[in-house]
Formats: C-alpha cells, sequence, structure tokens
C-alpha cells in the first residue's frame, strides 16, 4: 500500500517537473492579461486603419464593407436558396423560414464535390459545374419552376461594392462564411452582432455604425464588417509576440508574410506548431532522448485532430503515447507529459489571442452604443471551436476576464454559414418588403412643388375672402384687422409694461424705450405658469390670476402703485374693432376658460385689475403675438413688415393696404391684419392634403375640425402625427417587431422637441435609441433610422406648407404694391423655427423657390413678442400725445 502511494507521488513529481521545463521553453508563447489587453488596443487600432478612407489601402485589417445593414428580427418569412462554397466541397441548401410567432426554419441540403481540375481550371468551368449542381438540387426537391432568390456563401477575401456584385448572375446576397454565421445565430438570438470563425482559418465579422465606415456612403445605420482578421501582424504589429515556431510555420506556408494572425490561431497550423516544438526540444536532448523519426520531421504529420484529441481523453497523457508512437516514437512517460503540455500551451494561446481580438472589438461596439454595460451574442462556427476539448471554455472565460462590463453570449452555429447565406437574403427581402409599404404610407406626406403652387394659390384665395366684407363671416382665414397702423420710428421713449399671454406659461415685463444717442430698449421680465385648473375654470378665475402676477411683478421690480401704459400680447383669434379692444373669438392652445369667448379681453383685464384694488394700469394697446414679433423685429429692420410665429401654433399678420382692409373705413395707408392662418383649410380646401394621420389627431383635439392648418405645421401636433405613424407602422410589423409599448399608446408622450432633437445632425442614433427607450420602445438601429426618418418627413411637410403660405403673404404684398419685385423681411419667432435643425433651412427654401419675384429675408425675434406688444403700446403714445398737442 505504502509502495503504490510512493510510486503515485513520485509520477506526478515527474510530471510536475516535465510541466515546469516546458513552461520555461514556451515561456513566450503564456500570454498574460496585460499582453492580451495591449494586443486587444494594438487591434482597435488596425481596426480603425481599415475602416479609414486614408489608411484602407495601407492597413492590414481590411474591415470590408458586406453591405449587410441588418440582423433578423424574427419576422422574415419564404423559401430562399443558398450555395456555400468554401473548400473543395460546396453546399446547395433550400430554406424555408416561416413567420407564425414560431420562427421555424425547414431545410435541405445536398453536398457535391468539386474536381481538383475545376478547382484548378478556369472561373467559366468553375461557375458552370456549380450552376449544373445546382439544377440538379432543384430537379431533385421539384423547385425548378420557382424562381426563388438566391444568397451565396463566398469564403474568401472580396471587396464588395454592393450586396450582389461579385458575380454577374441574378443573386440577391453574396456572403462570408463568418458573415453567415452571424446571420444564422442572429435568427436565433437577435443580440447576435459579431461572427466568428475558428476553424481551419479564422475570421471574424460584427456590426458597424455607418458613420465610421469611410468607405461607404452615408451616416445613418449600421453595417456589417468582415474583418478579414487573419492579417492582423502582416505588418509587424505583432513582431513581439510571435515566436520562432510561429516564423517557421510562414516561411513554410504558401503565403509566407501573410495572414501571420491565422498562423498563429487557426486549426490549419496549430497541429504543425506542436511538431515544430517537439522537433526542436527533441533536437535540444529535451524530448525522445534526442532522438528523431522521419515521420515526425514531415510537415503536416502532427494533425490538429492530434491535438484534440490528447487534450481530449481522460488518459491524455496515454493518448499522446499512442500518436507519438506512430510517429515512429518510442517515448518515456516524461515525453508524453511534455507533449500534452505543449498541446495545452498551443491551444491555450490560440484561445488567449483570439479573446484579445474579440475584446477589441465587443469594446468598440460598446462605446460606439454608449453603454455603461454591452450585452452581446457572439455566434461561432469552424472545426477548432467546436471539436477542440477546452478550446471554446478558455476562449468564454479570457473575454470575460478582459471585458468584465461586457454580458457575453457565445452562440454555436448549428447549421454552418449556409443558412446564413439564406438569412441574409431573408433580411434583404424583408427590409425592402417593409421599405416599400412604409413609402407607399409616407408618400402622401411628401409634397410636390405642384401641391406646394396649389397650397399657395388656395391661401391667396382664402386671403381674399378673409378681406372682404361680403364672405368675411364664413372665411375660415379671418384676417382681423389689428388696429397697428405705424412702425416704431425711432422717437419713442419712457417706461411701458407689457403682458405676454400665448400658452401655458406667460411674461410679464417692464420695458424701458430711450431715444437719441442712447435709442434702444432695455427690459426686464418675469415668467409665470398658469395651472391647468386656472385655464379649464372660469375667466374671472384665469384673469384674476394673471392681476396677481401682474402685482407679485410690480413689487419684485419696487414699482408697487405706479401707473404704466401697457401693451397685451394676447395670442388667440381675436376680433379688434380698435387698438384697446379685442373680442376673442375662440380659446385654442389648450385654453377653455369660461366666460371669456365673444367678450373684450381688454375689458376683462381691466374688471380683474378694479376688483383687486391695488393698482391701476392704462391699457393702450392689445395686440396678437405675431404683430408683436413684427414690431419687435421691425425695431432693428425698416424692412420688416411680416411677422410669422411657427411654435406650439402658428400664425402670420403682415401691413395689408387699406383700401383692401374692407372690414375697416378709409382707404389711406396700410393696416397690419393678424391672419389667424391656422385655420386655413377649416372649410375643407385642404382635404385633399391632408392624411389619415392628421385626421387622426384632429379628432382627438379639443378643437376638432378646427385650426387644420396649424394641427399640420405646429409643434402642439407634430409629435402626434410622427406617434400615430409609429403606430400604423408597428401595427403592420414595420417598426419595433410588432410590438406596440403602453407608452407610445398615450396621447402626447411624443412631444415635438423629440423631433428637434432626434433630426439633429449632431445626434448619433444611440441617441435616438435613448429617446425611444423612454418611451418604453426597445428599439433595434434599424428602428432608430426609422423613426428618424418619420421625423424628417413629418417636419419637412410641415416646414414646405409653413412656406408655402408665407410665399402667398409676400406675393400678395408685391402686387398690392404693383412692383415687380419686393424686398421684405419676416420677423419670426417660435419654438419650433428656432430649435429644429432643418425647419427654418427647408422652410427659406420652399419661399424662395415658390415666390421667385420676391427677395426675402428672415429676422429671429430674440427678445420675444413681450416686447413688441410694449414698443405698439410707446408708438401709440407718441401719437397720442402728438395729437393732444
Amino acid at each position: 500500500m505504502i509502495a503504490s502511494h510512493l510510486l503515485a507521488y513520485f509520477f506526478t513529481e515527474l510530471n510536475h517537473d516535465q510541466v515546469q521545463k516546458v513552461d520555461q521553453y514556451l515561456y513566450h508563447m503564456r500570454l498574460s492579461d496585460e499582453t492580451l489587453l495591449e494586443i486587444a488596443k494594438r487591434f482597435r487600432k488596425e481596426m480603425e486603419k481599415g475602416l479609414g478612407a486614408t489608411t484602407h489601402p495601407t492597413a492590414s485589417v481590411k474591415m470590408l464593407p458586406t453591405f449587410v445593414r441588418s440582423t433578423p428580427d424574427g419576422t422574415e418569412h419564404g423559401e430562399f436558396l443558398a450555395l456555400d462554397l468554401g473548400g473543395t466541397n460546396f453546399r446547395v441548401l433550400w430554406v424555408k423560414v416561416t413567420d407564425n410567432g414560431l420562427q421555424k426554419v425547414e431545410m435541405e441540403n445536398q453536398i457535391y464535390a468539386i474536381p481538383e481540375d475545376i478547382m484548378r481550371g478556369s472561373g467559366t468551368q468553375l461557375f458552370d459545374h456549380i450552376a449544373e449542381c445546382l439544377a440538379n438540387f432543384m430537379d431533385k426537391l421539384q423547385i425548378k419552376d420557382k424562381k426563388l432568390p438566391l444568397g451565396f456563401t463566398f469564403s474568401f477575401p472580396c471587396l464588395q461594392t454592393k450586396l450582389d456584385e461579385d458575380f454577374d448572375i441574378d443573386i440577391v446576397a453574396v456572403v462570408n462564411d463568418t458573415v453567415g454565421t452571424m446571420m444564422t445565430c442572429g435568427y436565433d438570438d437577435q443580440n447576435c452582432e459579431i461572427g466568428l470563425i475558428v476553424g481551419t482559418g479564422s475570421n471574424a465579422c460584427y456590426m458597424e455604425e455607418m458613420r465610421h465606415i469611410d468607405m461607404v456612403e452615408g451616416d445613418e445605420g449600421r453595417m456589417c464588417i468582415n474583418m478579414e482578421w487573419g492579417a492582423f501582424g502582416d505588418d509587424g504589429a505583432l513582431d513581439d509576440i510571435r515566436t520562432e515556431f510561429d516564423q517557421e510555420i510562414d516561411m513554410g506556408s504558401l503565403n509566407p508574410g501573410k495572414q501571420l494572425f491565422e498562423k498563429m490561431i487557426s486549426g490549419m497550423y496549430m497541429g504543425e506548431l506542436v511538431r515544430l516544438i517537439l522537433v526542436k526540444m527533441a533536437k535540444e536532448e529535451l524530448l525522445f532522448g534526442g532522438k528523431l523519426s522521419p515521420e515526425l520531421l514531415a510537415t503536416g504529420h502532427f494533425e490538429t485532430k492530434d491535438v484534440s484529441d490528447i487534450e481530449g481523453e481522460k488518459d491524455g497523457i496515454q493518448k499522446a503515447r499512442e500518436i507519438l508512437v506512430r510517429l515512429g516514437l518510442d517515448p518515456t512517460q516524461e515525453d508524453c507529459v511534455a507533449t500534452h503540455r505543449v498541446c495545452q500551451i498551443v491551444s491555450t494561446r490560440s484561445a488567449s489571442l483570439c479573446a484579445a481580438t474579440l475584446a477589441a472589438v465587443l469594446r468598440r461596439i460598446k462605446e460606439n452604443k454608449g453603454e455603461e454595460r454591452l450585452r452581446s451574442t457572439i455566434g461561432v462556427d469552424g472545426s477548432v471551436y467546436k471539436k477542440h476539448p477546452h478550446f471554446a471554455k478558455r476562449l468564454h472565460k479570457t473575454v470575460r476576464r478582459l471585458v468584465p462590463d461586457c454580458d457575453i453570449r457565445f452562440l454555436r452555429s448549428e447549421d454552418g454559414s449556409g443558412k446564413g447565406a439564406a438569412m441574409v437574403t431573408a433580411v434583404a427581402y424583408r427590409l425592402v418588403d417593409q421599405h416599400r409599404a412604409r413609402q407607399k404610407t409616407l408618400e402622401p406626406l411628401k409634397l410636390s412643388r405642384e401641391q406646394l403652387l396649389e397650397v399657395k394659390r388656395r391661401m391667396k384665395v382664402e386671403m381674399e375672402r378673409g378681406l372682404s366684407k361680403e364672405t368675411h363671416t364664413i372665411a375660415p382665414v379671418k384676417m382681423l384687422p389689428t388696429y397697428v397702423c405705424a412702425t416704431p420710428d425711432g422717437t419713442e421713449k419712457g417706461d411701458f409694461l407689457a403682458l405676454d399671454l400665448g400658452g401655458t406659461n406667460f411674461r410679464v415685463l417692464l420695458v424701458r424705450v430711450r431715444n437719441g444717442k442712447r435709442r434702444g430698449v432695455e427690459m426686464h421680465n418675469k415668467i409665470y405658469s398658469i395651472p391647468r385648473e386656472v385655464m379649464h375654470g372660469t375667466g374671472d378665475e384665469l384673469f384674476d390670476h394673471i392681476v396677481q402676477c401682474i402685482a407679485d411683478f410690480l413689487e419684485y421690480m419696487g414699482m408697487k402703485g405706479v401707473s404704466l401704459p401697457l401693451g397685451f400680447t394676447f395670442s388667440f383669434p381675436c376680433q379688434q374693432n380698435s387698438l384697446d379692444e379685442s373680442i376673442l373669438l375662440k380659446w385654442t392652445k389648450g385654453f377653455k376658460a369660461s366666460g371669456c369667448e365673444g367678450e373684450d379681453v381688454v375689458t376683462l383685464l381691466k374688471e380683474a385689475i378694479h376688483r383687486r384694488e391695488e393698482f391701476d394700469l392704462d391699457v393702450v394697446a392689445v395686440v396678437n403675438d405675431t404683430v408683436g414679433t413684427m414690431m419687435t423685429c421691425g425695431y432693428e429692420d425698416p424692412h420688416c413688415e411680416v411677422g410669422l410665429i411657427v411654435g406650439t401654433g402658428s400664425n402670420a399678420c403682415y401691413m395689408e393696404e387699406m383700401r383692401n382692409v374692407e372690414l375697416v373705413e378709409g382707404e389711406e395707408g396700410r393696416m397690419c391684419v393678424n391672419m389667424e392662418w391656422g385655420a386655413f383649410g377649416d372649410n375643407g380646401c385642404l382635404d385633399d392634403f391632408r392624411t389619415e394621420f392628421d385626421a387622426a389627431v384632429d379628432e382627438l383635439s379639443l378643437n376638432a375640425g378646427k385650426q387644420r392648418f396649424e394641427k399640420m405645421i405646429s409643434g402642439m401636433y407634430l409629435g402626434e402625427i410622427v406617434r400615430n405613424i409609429l403606430i400604423d407602422f408597428t401595427k403592420h410589423g414595420l417598426l419595433f417587431r410588432g410590438r406596440i409599448s403602453e407608452r407610445l399608446k398615450t396621447r402626447g408622450i411624443f412631444e415635438t422637441k423629440f423631433l428637434s432633437q432626434i433630426e439633429s445632425d449632431c445626434l448619433a442614433l444611440l441617441q435616438v435609441r435613448a429617446i425611444l427607450h423612454h418611451l418604453g420602445l426597445e428599439s433595434t438601429c434599424d428602428d432608430s433610422i426609422i423613426v428618424k426618418e418619420v421625423c424628417t418627413v413629418v417636419a419637412r411637410r410641415a416646414a414646405q406648407l409653413c412656406g408655402a403660405g408665407m410665399a402667398a403673404v409676400v406675393d400678395k404684398i408685391r402686387e398690392n404694391r404693383g412692383l415687380d419685385t419686393l424686398k421684405v423681411t419676416v420677423g419670426v419667432d417660435g419654438t419650433l423655427y428656432k430649435l429644429h435643425p432643418h425647419f427654418a433651412k427647408v422652410m427659406h427654401e420652399t419661399v424662395k423657390d415658390l415666390a421667385p419675384k420676391c427677395d426675402v429675408s428672415f429676422l429671429e425675434s430674440e427678445d420675444g413678442s413681450g416686447k413688441g406688444a410694449a414698443l405698439i403700446t410707446a408708438v401709440a403714445c407718441r401719437i397720442r400725445e402728438a395729437g393732444q398737442r
């Protein structure tokens, strides 16, 4: 008993000594995590070189675009053929994908050999042979009459310029086997965005952001990049890591100096590396008593399969003995232990190097997405990964150690890359079908120049009807006289109060107007909110709240009890009978205070001031915010004769000839007309331009059937139009994989500010995804692109409609004055105009195109419409004082 223990102890010590001897001998092949992280860092640099337009030609890692822009989302369906060509045999597959909630894939396949004379013959012979085999396969399955789309896995380095351009035959997609693997696994796990092959050769692909791929046009979305990572190190980047054995392998290969990384990690070279190490150790008398056999000296006699067998056996030492004996050697126990250890070190280094480059890819994807913790899946295929007993486990552990902030799943590709080619084809078909369906839905929102000219023409007709005494009462565009007949002349001076009410917040302002050398305007203001219950309460409650805020402001400014002239910007449709009398026609923008419609808002304000009995104010002028904006900009630019608001709501005003303002006596001079153009279309004249989405938004609004033009162009409604389109797309399976979140069903949840953020040129799609995540939507990169497209279409239409309306206004001014050309400035305010990244530009271009005889400048109102109200008050006071003298 004691003797057997001693014997076991003796062998254990002996084995330990041999392992240590090999570890010391192969010290440079055992890589620390520090070294692996350095390799990952170098690989990141090589990736960037491969992606850059200027550095790509000299880059070793070519980072080839595949034109595969999307991974499966589970809704693919149809029948497809696939060819899988990557060696001496090739496969033909028939793949049927069904989407009935079960994501089922049926497959039939057949393997065909490629005779050696054809492999070494002409390309025509090769592809004639492939076509013959394909015809044979289709005959066998009785599908020759079906015109099925075909995907082609072509597992050799190719530079693609589009998805189907490698051969002049009717095929949908040509893909690399790595891409095929990613797509196969991507059908089962939609987090799969990396494909990896570790077999005879090695390569990887992953989904890269389009904005980083310099060789391809476009910045939006993602594209799969075939890395061709086997060439990593061909430029010397791995020279300090490569050993003398790696150099010897390379020198004896068919392509010296090429694919150096692949030669360190793939199955074609692993057994040969072990053989070279064993030969050198024997020559140095560290193994086999210094004896060599002809078999051991022969290239290729120690196979990668032998490495797997030696590491896989429970008694790997015994397996090592069998293989060494087969190679004509007479190994000792120590020789077998050492051989086992050499195999371990070579295969572990392979897994570690593979892990280092994968870590670089994962780190890049994580940074691209801007996520604190990445969740991703790697689809894997290849004989080394699948058949070596420990390679996969070592690879997984090392990757997770190198990128601890990533949750990584490895998914084996069970059906090979041929199914992947069919999946690429299926995805391409899905994308085409979905794109066609989306465009059909969006088409009515895309307006031609002819349509915009027609909108302009109809706006002019409605303007004439609003100005005419005879048709005014039934005209939706009311063209209301404002009694503002003069603009500032520079002699105005004094202190004025202004009240700016046009939404859920309002401002009280003190405006000091100076003339002479110190000409200018000094302003102090305070913003107050109007609670919802006050907006929907009684008129007395609303105006009492406003007066309470004025009192607070006067106290804040240390002016309690002071009586000042006041200008009131009241941004709702009103019928003005004089500058200081304005009858509210109807509430808009969510206001519903009772007892106000049909009443003079100046009287309602004065009554509230008297109820408070604290101060008295001289309400000199009540103006619309559009008029206030025009006056503010008119103070800076004497050509400013038009005011435009495009914010929560939309409206315009302009200086009309008195002879055309039939509601007011007098023919001389001009008067500013408040158009109230938001109601354009309320009589049905825009029905052929309105879409089902406009109708849905209108139907559920507080004022159904009213303000139809405003509902197509203003900030209060654009987000809601987008939301309705997104719901329609989702219901038809064109977005969010057909899953509608509860939040998306909520009216008003998609705010117009999201349109501005999503369309921002500097906003990456990952930030779009963050907005969608806020709405409870689990979105893909493709979803983000679609949402951005919807936002672009809706906002562009709004800007073009607004431009068509403005073209009608400036052309009318020009025609009124009998001018060949008109130079005019439009004063503009409103959050949509100011904050949306493209709205203003599109609107300007539309006006220029539709009113070519008008030279129109746009001037943003920096100080808002409140300053305009004070300036109108100042002008009125100046005129009143001049009359009193």
